[in-house]
């Protein structure tokens, strides 16, 4: 069995119920067919106490809540005031009473209280103060919270020369940091829908009035002119509709410099990602010029749909957030490669939702198809096989960490090699799981998964964070040469190879078409 090449670090991460983030709150806001008047009445009823009582209550909010978030009055004072639009504008409040006002329309909101699971891992940005021989990484990790609700969080950890692995503690606060609306690239909008068959005269049309970056409200203001002519253009409405959506999809997130980065919470902040932000893929990306940008692919969940979103950020502090579009990036699980492949851009898809395959672009945020890879597959991975993150180059080809789905619905974690120089050809295969849930890996919020989003080689050591029954985080490392005999020599198949005829004959089900 393949799996003894893994080796189980004792180390695990569980769900902390503490880690809670501050929301506005609107009380009957989220209730279908809520009468009228709610918040007003609230807001009476705070005008109406006692100067004493407001006092009083204040000092017991902060007694409370005051060590579980940094600046908490000052969310009190920014809730306050996203309120206060509906008080008499001569009205003036004490301290106390505006941070009490502010204090009852704020909750908290647990990020993490039900799973921790599904992590990526990247070299930090910042190797100061790193013993010799040891690296430091950033460990991103998919949280469930309060409402079954995914959210990005992070971890920091260091792996030594020997593979030994420590994650640090993470700070006292949770933060989700500050959304804003982008600047919008004509480049992206101006991709044609899927199943436009060329028709994108109107979409045309409003591009050619913008720049190559253009803002939300020049896009709105040019959009009102579009819709003025619905009668003399086609796909007016639904080419209004899709610019929208997209314009929507596309912000940044911002954190303090001062906060600590295992601290700071990707929280959902749009419609198309409000019901979760899920198994962010990180990859460290060097463009030609020597440029790095750390990216991560994620699945945005709205309740009823998912689209694909792309992150891209150079310092964890601030993250651009753009939509992923064309054929290629219809489905879950897309990982990008650290580098581009003969000029162009790669990516390893799941577009049909059941198989691995590749696709190449110009544009990093346009996908227009993709090719499969042909690959033999064996009883484990016989529902779906896809990818558990981005790509590994290593001397003797693209990594590439998959999981498979086989019987009992239960996910492993394989291996294939990729061709350096030409990635659509698989050069090997593991036939048996790299990593199988053991029996202590069984049970969880899903059970019988082990799942990854992203590895990363240090000195030789392949470290692989992977969930745990979509509950729990394990590490395991892997001695890289070892498994690279595994797959090239002991146990592979090559495509195309007549041991490919062994395979099948072992319980596989041949290529994948």
């Amino acid at each position: 069995m393949v799996d003894a090449l893994a080796t189980r670090q004792p180390v695990r991460l569980v769900a902390d119920p503490s880690r809670v983030i501050t929301r506005l709150f609107v009380p009957g806001h989220d209730i279908p067919g809520g009468r009228e008047g709610r918040v007003s009445e609230v807001i009476d009823r705070i005008l109406a106490l006692g100067d004493g009582e407001v006092v009083d209550t204040l000092a017991a909010i902060l007694d409370r809540f005051g060590g579980r978030h940094r600046d908490l009055t000052e969310t009190f004072r920014h809730h306050a005031g996203r309120i206060g639009i509906r008080l008499d504008p001569s009205m003036e409040l004490s301290e106390a009473r505006l941070l009490v006002l502010g204090a009852t329309f704020t909750h908290e909101c647990a990020v993490e209280a039900a799973a921790l699971c599904n992590p990526s891992v990247v070299p930090h940005p910042d190797q100061s103060g790193v013993l010799p021989g040891s690296l430091r990484f950033v460990m991103s990790v998919r949280q469930i919270g309060e409402g079954h609700i995914s959210s990005v969080g992070f971890r920091t950890g260091v792996i030594d020369h020997h593979g030994a692995v420590a994650i640090e503690p993470p700070g006292p606060f949770t933060e989700p940091g500050t959304t804003r609306a982008a600047a919008l690239d004509a480049g992206m909008l101006g991709q044609p829908a899927p199943g436009a068959d060329g028709n994108t005269e109107a979409a045309n049309w409003v591009m050619a009035r913008l720049g190559e970056h253009f803002t939300v409200d020049e896009l709105d203001s040019r959009l009102v002119e579009l819709q003025a002519q619905h009668d003399t253009r086609r796909n007016v409405a639904a080419t209004v509709r899709r610019l929208r959506d997209l314009a929507a999809r596309t912000y940044t997130a911002r954190f303090p410099a001062t906060s600590r980065l295992d601290e700071r919470v990707l929280h959902p902040a749009i419609a198309a990602e409000s019901n979760g932000i899920e198994d962010a893929r990180f990859v460290r990306f060097t463009d030609d010029d020597g440029r790095v940008t750390h990216y991560a692919t994620y699945t945005a969940f709205s309740g009823s749909a998912i689209n694909l979103q792309l992150i891209a950020t150079d310092d964890f502090c601030t993250f651009a957030v753009s939509p992923l579009l064309g054929a290629a990036a219809a489905n879950k699980g897309m990982a990008l490669f650290p580098r581009r492949v003969g000029g162009r851009f790669a990516a390893l898809t799941r577009h049909d939702g059941a198989t691995n395959a590749i696709a190449f672009s110009d544009n990093l945020r346009y996908w227009p198809s993709a090719v499969p890879l042909a690959c033999p597959t064996a009883t484990w991975e016989a529902i779906q096989v896809g990818n558990c993150g981005p790509p590994i180059e290593t001397d003797a080809g693209w990594l590439v960490l998959t999981h498979g789905v086989g019987p009992m619905r239960s996910y492993a974690i394989g291996a294939w090699l990729l061709d350096l120089d030409d990635p659509t050809r698989v050069i090997g295969h593991l036939r048996t799981p790299l990593l199988a849930p053991r029996p202590d890996e069984q049970d969880g919020y899903v059970p019988n998964v082990v799942y990854s989003c992203g590895s990363l080689v240090h000195d030789g050591t392949l470290l692989m964070p992977y969930g745990i029954g979509d509950a729990a985080i394990g590490i395991a490392t892997v001695v890289l040469a070892d498994l690279l005999d595994a797959i090239l020599v002991g146990d592979a198949v090559e495509v195309g190879h007549p041991s490919a005829q062994v395979a099948a004959d072992d319980g596989s089900r041949g290529g994948i078409s």
